[in-house]
């Protein structure tokens, strides 16, 4: 599995633990096409941060090494990296061959 695979595996499952909170009304669809920010998101702002917190605890271990995912440079960027699944992917996979 490549690391881009492995990355988005990281995040659809992450997502989809999140989904188990929601009640059936509220639950979204997972993909790489999931909006996260943004006018189009699909999930507020404290479940964005939940997303966020549990994804840098997993690939920090995944990985082997602190991933921070709310630095300046992501929030410094003209499109957000937490637009969608697919940002957030190509995201990481930056941080970790940077």
């Amino acid at each position: 599995m490549t690391v881009h695979e492995e990355v988005e595996q990281i995040i659809l499952n992450a997502l989809n633990t999140l989904n188990e909170g929601f009640n059936d009304a509220d639950k979204i669809t997972v993909s790489t096409d999931t909006y996260l920010f943004g006018k189009k998101a699909q999930i507020d702002s404290l479940s964005l941060v939940s997303l966020i917190v549990e994804l840098e605890e997993q690939l920090s271990e995944k990985f082997n090494r602190e991933i921070v995912l709310t630095d300046d440079r992501a929030m410094t960027r003209e499109k957000s990296p937490f637009y969608n699944v697919q940002s957030l992917k190509d995201y990481v996979v930056e941080l970790l061959t940077a």
